[in-house]
């Protein structure tokens, strides 16, 4: 026997087989593993945070300042106390400066009553004017007009609370000399106030006055609904954010600068095909899904309303009772068989 016919047999038993492997590549289809998710119909709502406080100042503070030069002779509430109108505060004492001032105001007073009391008997006499009357009438009016002032203001030495409230700082201590107007007590008045929160100007545009508000105290007690009270679309310099204000009710019992948290809804789908979100992809800015039918993924670009985070509106792109891929979707093709986990 000849060295080819022992080769040949050996040679198209090879040939078999390799053409058996490529027939077998061949015919492999590519299988993706996922999850499937069921679309439905509903109601979805899409809210974000905001963050904010109890408006400081305003009609929420009163500040309680010195009416003159004076020494602080005791603090009757210090920070943090409750107090009820017409607790006293505080109590000052006139300085010595301050009291010379009222001395000297006094006398001026009564030294310009008896100049006008002499300019309108020489008036009659005929050796004064109507001018020099009405000059001396003006000098005496502001004479008592500046006693009267210093009486005024050394009455009001003692500081009393003008309404209810918390005393939100003091500034001063017993035996200080304090200056005319300075802050002694500042009081966050008890009752309704105002807070404020910071939103994007952009999504600010699409709330209105009345829309609700969930609020959240930031001492973790319940939250609460108010309706917003105004919208202010102009960003702050610093934040870059607009304003939504609300009124707090006074039995919320919360103090200026109280920082709060709060829930708004931004937009809402009602009646709308629901998706999870986890279905949800993205493919440069256009957002699409792979709906499954008979076992095969196909592509479809949809148009996004609400979403919760949980799950997503689709105004477009996906019909009720469809399923569509929520795990595995990136190693899905257009047109990829798959099999479910």
């Amino acid at each position: 026997m000849t060295r080819a016919a022992i080769f040949l047999p050996f040679l198209l038993g090879l040939a078999a087989c390799s053409g058996s492997n490529a027939d077998e590549t061949a015919g492999t289809t590519p299988v993706a593993l996922v999850s499937l998710g069921k679309a439905g119909t509903g109601n979805i709502a899409q809210s974000v945070t905001l963050y904010g406080e109890i408006e400081r100042g305003g009609d929420s503070q009163i500040v309680l300042s010195a009416p003159v030069e004076a020494t602080v002779v005791s603090i009757n509430a210090p920070a943090g106390s409750a107090v009820a109108a017409g607790t006293v505060l505080a109590r000052l004492r006139a300085s010595p400066a301050s009291q010379a001032q009222f001395r000297a105001a006094s006398a001026d007073a009564s030294a310009a009553q008896q100049a006008l009391a002499r300019a309108q008997r020489l008036r009659a006499d005929g050796l004064a004017s109507d001018a020099d009357v009405e000059a001396a009438r003006s000098r005496t009016a502001a004479a008592s007009a500046l006693a009267a002032s210093f009486n005024e203001r050394s009455a009001s030495l003692t500081l009393r609370a003008p309404s209810a409230g918390f005393v939100d700082a003091t500034g001063a201590s017993a035996g200080d000399l304090v200056q005319p107007g300075a802050a002694i007590v500042t009081l966050s008045r008890s009752g309704a106030v105002k807070a404020r929160f910071g939103i994007d100007p952009a999504r600010a545009r699409g709330l209105a006055a009345g829309s609700p508000i969930e609020v959240h105290p930031g001492d973790g007690s319940p939250p609460f609904v108010v309706p917003i009270t105004s919208i202010s679309p102009v960003a702050h310099a610093q934040t870059r954010l607009a304003s939504i204000l609300v009124q707090i009710p006074a039995q919320q019992g919360l103090a200026a600068g109280q920082p709060l948290s709060a829930r708004v809804v931004t937009r809402t789908s009602s009646a709308a095909v629901i998706v999870p979100y986890a279905a949800l992809l993205d493919d440069g800015g256009q957002p699409f899904v792979f709906v499954v039918k008979d076992g095969v993924a196909h592509r479809r670009n949809v148009e996004i309303g609400a979403s919760d985070g949980k799950q997503a509106a689709v105004l477009k792109g996906v019909s009720d009772g469809e399923l569509v891929v929520t795990d595995g979707a990136t190693g899905v093709e257009d047109g990829m068989k798959v099999r479910t986990r």
